[in-house]
């Protein structure tokens, strides 16, 4: 419905114009606060459009509790959201929404590595904080100038972990990779032939395609004459559903196993029981046994909260954090507290709303929260995380080991 206009007279124009002058002189604190401007920059659509909704109602949910119960620094917070549709063109030009229009002084939760690196020189270029859930090494690498933190473990770390599972729990010796071309398909290629023979196994090729074919049939043949007794499956949901149901035509008959951000329940819907059965799955953690996680888990009315909300929950408490302690809502101000408020020897906090009460008490907070600890290195990487491996059987995932 629009809204009904008045003509104003020029007796009340006049009126106006000397309120809004002597509103515009009086000193800030008098006149009325401003939001703080938050950016939200997921994958609603496209390779990661499963994960994205969810990750934008845990950084809601953070928002709106800290709304709910007065803001920060006096002020409410005001969030904007944009999907990346997982790529890198669409982002940047979101990203640029974000920050020339909206203003805003953080943007949190980029999924996809293609995506973080195409708008992370927007970002420290604008002095604007940005948090991503990617683990390409390259990110961190990036002359982000502090601006950027990611609470996802970087190839490094994720592949340490992969080659130790691989060769010492499920006793493989000889492993190819078939994977997309992606920020982290070289990176992740070079640790495991490093880690791979530290646990009695080797990795015997690798192949990288383009994702958007629609057939892997021919990439298959060449894994396959290799000889392997396990494939990696290192790409996202809609090539490596393509990949699993050609290496189910091929008759491959060795072990398969892929990241949970594609292996995922979008996947096993998607292809027959046979085909998924007995693929592994990898993933970060969250911190399943914290209160944290499992207020989350209520909130979004699931068993299981996927790692990156987890995390975006974790993004939206460390900038709200850091703008209060830093007593000032810029980027500037958020990455200069950000390891303040979540690494040290200040009270532990799992919450926003704690956290926020014990910094207006002139307190120094240590968070923790849904995805587990917050400690960052100098480069912007999460120093660790658990990791948790599962099984798929009878098209249902079932969890072997967290740790």
């Amino acid at each position: 419905m629009s809204k009904t206009k008045f003509p104003l007279s020029r007796r009340g124009a006049i009126k106006l114009a000397g309120a809004v002058a002597v509103a515009s002189a009086l000193p800030r604190p008098l006149r009325a606060a401003e939001p703080i401007r938050l950016g939200a920059l997921n994958p609603l659509t496209g390779a990661g459009g499963s994960y994205g909704p969810s990750m934008r109602k845990a950084i809601e949910r953070t928002i709106a509790n800290v709304n709910a119960a007065g803001g920060v620094l006096g002020r409410q917070i005001e969030l904007f959201g944009e999907d990346t549709q997982t790529n890198p063109d669409s982002a940047v030009r979101a990203v640029r929404k974000l920050i020339d229009a909206d203003k805003v002084v953080a943007v949190m939760g980029t999924w996809a590595s293609s995506v973080t690196t195409a708008v992370a020189p927007l970002c420290w270029e604008s002095k604007t904080f940005l948090t991503c859930v990617s683990g390409s090494d390259t990110i961190t690498l990036l002359p982000h100038q502090g601006y950027l933190v990611r609470t996802q473990p970087n190839s490094t770390l994720q592949m340490t972990e992969l080659g130790e599972y691989v060769g010492s729990d499920l006793g493989k010796k000889r492993m190819f990779i078939l994977g997309a071309q992606t920020p982290f398909a070289k990176t992740n290629e070079e640790r495991l032939t490093e880690v791979l023979p530290q646990h009695g196994s080797e990795l015997i090729g690798a192949l990288v395609y383009d994702k958007d074919k629609t057939s892997f049939r021919s990439e298959v043949d060449i894994a396959m004459r290799a000889k392997p007794d396990i494939i990696f499956l290192n790409g996202y949901t809609p090539d490596v559903t393509v990949v699993m149901k050609d290496l189910f035509k091929a008759g491959y008959e060795g072990t398969r196993i892929g990241p949970a951000y594609s292996v995922n329940n979008k996947l096993l819907k998607s292809l027959p029981n046979d085909v998924t059965q007995d693929c592994y799955t990898y993933a970060p953690s969250p911190a399943v046994d914290s209160n944290a996680y499992k207020r989350l888990a209520e909130f979004l009315n699931v068993d299981d909260v996927d790692p990156y909300s987890s995390q975006t929950n974790d993004h939206a408490a460390l900038v709200i954090l850091s703008i209060a302690r830093a007593g000032e809502a810029s980027g500037t101000a958020i990455r200069e507290n950000v390891r303040r408020i979540s690494q040290g020897d200040g009270i532990e906090v799992d919450n926003v709303l704690d956290g926020l009460k014990h910094l207006a008490a002139g307190k120094e907070i240590n968070y923790t929260g849904a995805s587990g600890p917050c400690d960052f290195t100098d480069i912007g990487d999460i120093e660790d995380t658990q990791f948790r491996y599962e099984i798929v059987d009878g098209g249902k995932f079932k969890t072997l080991k967290i740790g």
